[in-house]
């Protein structure tokens, strides 16, 4: 079962490349570090097991293992000199000299910023911390016995993460509304007329924006807060994987900028 979700999301990442040409430099790059990814989840389950693990609602940050993170650390780090973009390889290869005792530093401040503030985080060493780690935090998720608890809570109920992305899927004659977790792909469900930032309920003050290329994504932006998340309508497109549909909508981001909206999470690709 885990293997499938990491292939269906590389599957879709090359789909859409080849539809998309101008974010098709994004996929493809995206699709790399997925496959590396889901290499890593494979050996944590190896490592860790396939048990289930009675875990508390937003506790998952309590759990950091250095002895089974750091030694695979430098050859992520190698992946990312050879495929990322010149920046980001240029950083990747600096950090690569760095000590173990660095490189645990900067996983371990990440890990416990949780929803707060990154700000005291070099840009690059939270955007690596963050791609190296998820799959780890999605193995604890996956692997946790834990009570949704009640209401909707705006941030991950796991690990404390902000939403990534949202999804309306099937639920009889219309859409369920949830959000998906940018650490530990955690969905749970959300109301649909709210502000995920916020909490806004005034219809009046919640924009929805879409684009005929896109019918099945589209800008959900709050006008009290100025934030925006993007959502992905199974409902139009059952094959939409929505990490992915999310990294290839650039022009809706493009929109919501030029309208003076801020994204509540931005993706691997720093949009």
């Amino acid at each position: 079962m885990s293997s499938r979700k990491w292939d269906a999301r590389v599957q879709r990442a090359g789909e859409l490349a080849a539809v998309h040409p101008f974010a098709a430099e994004g996929l493809r790059f995206y699709e790399r570090l997925a496959r590396f990814q889901k290499s890593l989840y494979s050996e944590f389950e190896v490592a860790c097991g396939r048990s289930k693990v009675a875990r508390a609602s937003g506790a998952l940050r309590r759990e950091f293992d250095p002895f089974l993170l750091l030694p695979r650390f430098a050859s992520f780090l190698s992946l990312i000199v050879q495929i990322a973009p010149s920046p980001l390889s240029h950083f990747a290869g600096e950090l690569g000299e760095q000590s173990d005792g660095h490189w645990r530093e900067i996983l371990e401040r990440f890990w416990d910023a949780g929803s707060g503030s990154l700000a005291s985080i070099e840009p690059a060493e939270a955007l690596l911390s963050w791609i190296f780690l998820q799959p780890y935090a999605e193995y604890l998720a996956d692997y946790a016995e834990w009570r949704v608890p009640n209401g909707t809570p705006s941030v991950c109920p796991l690990c404390g993460s902000k939403p990534q992305v949202g999804a309306l899927r099937p639920e009889g004659d219309g859409g369920k509304r949830s959000l998906i977790c940018s650490l530990c792909a955690t969905e749970w469900e959300y109301r649909r007329i709210v502000c995920p930032a916020c909490g806004e309920e005034d219809v009046h003050k919640l924009a929805v924006y879409s684009a005929k290329e896109f019918s099945h994504v589209r800008v959900e932006a709050c006008d009290a807060c100025h934030s925006y998340i993007k959502t992905v309508d199974l409902t139009k497109d059952g094959h939409a994987v929505p990490v992915v549909d999310e990294l290839a909508t650039i022009p809706l981001n493009l929109w919501a900028t030029e309208h003076g909206y801020l994204k509540l999470q931005s993706n691997f690709l720093g949009i």
